[in-house]
This record gives structure tokens, C-alpha cells and sequence, in this order.
């Protein structure tokens, strides 16, 4: 039993980099998704792409060099505290973050949780992985060897030929996937030249901090056990999703989110709360999620309430740890942070004290719903 290596995990993360990290923890059917379609794409020769002239230009992302990011949220009960640094998934290319906020905070901490995440275990050895890569090529593509433009509404495929000939360029293969997984490809592919790259060295910095204070360290993954893999697939390929409300969802997203994206990325560089709350992350990926959630192959798989799950794991330390220390630090994703129906709501509602950092809080947490306890 065990987690992937080896070339399916490199797969893996080629194909998520830059998409998982912007919702994680709202996506691990998406995460699984991508798991059983993993494989890069091969490039090959395609026609020559229509032209793209009707695409509006990007500003350019001008924050760059050293940056402190956001001001911390602090949750309380009495005099225990825990202070939380919200994450991006992306940040522009330019920006070094250091935040000596952040150090001196963590230094004076007793324990760090770290970000809830899906962790996904497989049963079968090194070479069942391998075994398992030419059904989980054949569950990316579209059934029968369609393409893309065989099996999308003509309007929504003549938006994707421009927007991937601007963003993807000549890769013939690409056309052959299903539309969930094109559609991913081609966000990682316009934040990337948008001027954006992921956001993890801030979570890899942190954590290295706490390793240097000797913090102690509270992982809150989720394993999500695939006890019969190949069942898994064939279940992907039989019942998958209904992805073309995600893959149209995707290009709105392409076409009008990318400035207020590059913006919320500077917003975060620079601290700028005000403009944080004033551009809400896009809801884009609700919509994949929820053509995956509803699929056949989620509930044979039993792992349409995986969300709800590492919600409650990730809370459930939250609430041990402010009940254990004087002193604690966490980090959570940005939309988790602010959204009402975010985790620092989820704890507001359950009579804990939430303060932003500029002590402004537009939005009371009382309507959030009750927490659910850790399934077992």
C-alpha cells in the first residue's frame, strides 16, 4: 500500500501543477480525475491555428522582488490563540515572498497545521502503477477516439480553438482529450503566461521555519484508499463526467478572470486586503466539481463527501489546537480564509473570535453551518 511514485507521480503533477493549488481542498474529485487521466500530452503537428485577434491583451503583472504578503488572521477562545497566513495558488512570477510578521509569530507558536489535503493511496505495487498507465491514458481521451470538436457544440469549440492557439499552441493530441482535461490544461497554460506561477514556495517556507524553531508540525491530509484501481478507471470510463458545463465554465474563466486573477496575486504580494474582497476568487471550478460529485464513478467509488471530510479533519485540529496552546499558526487557502462559508466562518460560527488583519470584517460568520464531526 502506498502513495504514487515513480512516473505516475510525475504525471500527476505536471498535469495538476497550478490547477489543485487553487482549490484543493473543494477539489479532490477533480484530483482524482486528473489522476486517472494522468499522462502528459505528446506533441505533435497540428493545422496551423486560427487567429487570435479577437482576444483581448493582458495587463501585465508589475508586482516583483521581495514582498511581505498579508497581514495575519487571528482566531481566539480566551486567551489562546491561532494566527493563520492565507495562501495563494498563485503569485506573480517576479515576487520573493518574506514576512517577518510570519517568523516572529511562528517562532513564539507551539505547533503549526499545515493546509488540509488529499492524499491518495493505491493498492498495488511499483509495477501495478506502471501497469495502470496506458488504461489511465485511455480514460483522458474521449470515448471512441473522438475530438474535441466531434463532441463539443460548434460555438463553444471555435472559442476553444482560439483561446488554445493563443495559449496551447500547436498540439495536435490535446484535441483528442476529454473536455475536463483539455480545459485544464489550457488554465495552467494562460496563468502561466499571464505572468503567474504557483504559490507554493510560501507553504515550503513556512514549513521550513517551523522545522528551524522546532514547531511541532500537524499534518490534517485526507487519504483517499483506491483499494481496486483498475475498478476505478473502468468506473471513470463507464460513468465519468458531464464536463462540458466545466469546460465552458473554464473558457469563461480564460477569456475574463485572468486580469482580476493577476490582480488578486498582486493584492496578496502586497497585502492589500481591501482589493482581495473586492475580487472574489472565480467559482469556475465549482462547476467541475460538480460534474464530477454527480458522476456515476463518484458514487461507485463512494467519494462524493470527500470535501466534507477534510473539512472536518482540518477543523477539528484548528479546535485542539486553540484548546492545547497559548500560541499556534496555520495556513489555509485564501478563499477558505474570506469566503462565508470558509473554514475561519465555520469557526466563527462555532463561537470562536475571528479577526482579520485589518480589523475590518464585512461579513459576519453567524451563517455558516454547523461543523460536522470527522468521519471514521
Amino acid at each position: 500500500m502506498g502513495g504514487f511514485s515513480g512516473p505516475l507521480k510525475g504525471a500527476v503533477a505536471d498535469m495538476s501543477q497550478g490547477i489543485l493549488r487553487m482549490r484543493p481542498l473543494r477539489s479532490p474529485l477533480l484530483w482524482l480525475a486528473l489522476v486517472l487521466g494522468a499522462p502528459a500530452s505528446a506533441q505533435t503537428a497540428a493545422p496551423a491555428p486560427p487567429s487570435t485577434a479577437a482576444i483581448t491583451e493582458l495587463p501585465a503583472v508589475s508586482v516583483s522582488g521581495i514582498q511581505p504578503g498579508p497581514g495575519l488572521w487571528k482566531v481566539s477562545k480566551g486567551d489562546h490563540v491561532l494566527w493563520v497566513l492565507g495562501t495563494m495558488a498563485n503569485l506573480p512570477a517576479g515576487v520573493q515572498w518574506r514576512s517577518d510578521e510570519v517568523a516572529q509569530t511562528l517562532a513564539g507558536a507551539q505547533e503549526l497545521i499545515q493546509p488540509p489535503r488529499v492524499k491518495l493511496k493505491v493498492d498495488t505495487g511499483f509495477f501495478g502503477k506502471l501497469f495502470l498507465l496506458p488504461s489511465a491514458y485511455g480514460a483522458r481521451r474521449n470515448a471512441d477516439g473522438k475530438t474535441l470538436q466531434e463532441v463539443l457544440p460548434a460555438p463553444l469549440y471555435a472559442r476553444w480553438a482560439a483561446l488554445k492557439a493563443k495559449y496551447i499552441g500547436r498540439d495536435g493530441g490535446i484535441e483528442r482529450w476529454r473536455p475536463i482535461f483539455a480545459a485544464m490544461e489550457l488554465y495552467r497554460q494562460a496563468l502561466k503566461k499571464s505572468g503567474l506561477r504557483g504559490g507554493g514556495q510560501v507553504g515550503d517556507a513556512v514549513l521550513a521555519m517551523a522545522r528551524q524553531d522546532g514547531v511541532r508540525i500537524t499534518a490534517t491530509d485526507y487519504t483517499l484508499e483506491i483499494k481496486q484501481p483498475r475498478a476505478a478507471i473502468d468506473a471513470f470510463k463507464a460513468a465519468g463526467p458531464d464536463d462540458v458545463q466545466c469546460f465552458a465554465r473554464t473558457l469563461d474563466s480564460v477569456e475574463r478572470d485572468l486580469p482580476a486573477i493577476a490582480q488578486r496575486a498582486a493584492a496578496w504580494a502586497t497585502g492589500d486586503i481591501a482589493t482581495l474582497r473586492r475580487l472574489p476568487d472565480s467559482r469556475y471550478r465549482d462547476a467541475c466539481t460538480a460534474a464530477l460529485s454527480e458522476a456515476g464513478f463518484a458514487r461507485q467509488l463512494g467519494i462524493s463527501d470527500v470535501p466534507a471530510r477534510v473539512e472536518a479533519g482540518w477543523l477539528a485540529a484548528a479546535r485542539r489546537a486553540l484548546e492545547a496552546n497559548r500560541s499556534s499558526f496555520a495556513l489555509l487557502p485564501m478563499e477558505e480564509v474570506m469566503d462565508a462559508d470558509g473554514y475561519l466562518a465555520r469557526l466563527g460560527a462555532a463561537g470562536y473570535r475571528v479577526e482579520p488583519p485589518d480589523g475590518d470584517d464585512p461579513a459576519p460568520a453567524a451563517s455558516a453551518a454547523p461543523v460536522a464531526a470527522p468521519a471514521r
